[in-house]
């Protein structure tokens, strides 16, 4: 029943502006609707719900990713959109934050304004 159905993602933000801004005009989702319930976004056929949540914690780990062909060319086209990737100690690669995973998955961080993690990841 679940399976073939479209999966909803929830992202808890603060302002709606902001969040619009970003996953809208630097991202390139679709603008589906707001009101004071949600920011409703659409993005490869799938809803994602933007919560205004003034007081929240953002959580370390990444809630919500993008599987891509190519990592190296989505990493230069997010940052000459001014979203820059994470570099965090463990990755080498200090101009993309590309990081190649034991499988050989490659991966690559970056935040919203809220500090939502996101990724992109080229499978191996």
């Amino acid at each position: 029943m679940l399976a073939s159905g479209k999966m909803v993602g929830f992202v808890p933000v603060r302002d709606y502006d902001k969040a619009r801004a970003f996953y809208e005009g630097k991202l390139g989702f679709d603008f589906v609707s707001q009101d004071q319930f949600a920011l409703v976004l659409s993005v490869g056929g799938h809803r994602i719900r933007m919560t205004k949540m003034p007081n929240f914690t953002p959580l370390q780990g990444t809630i919500l990713g993008w599987e891509v062909d190519d990592i190296q060319a989505t990493a230069v086209w997010l940052r000459d959109r001014g979203v820059e990737t994470e570099k965090y100690p463990f990755v080498p690669d200090r101009e993309l934050g590309i990081w190649t995973s034991p499988s050989g998955d490659k991966v690559a961080w970056f935040k919203d304004p809220d500090g939502n993690v996101l990724s992109v990841t080229q499978p191996h």
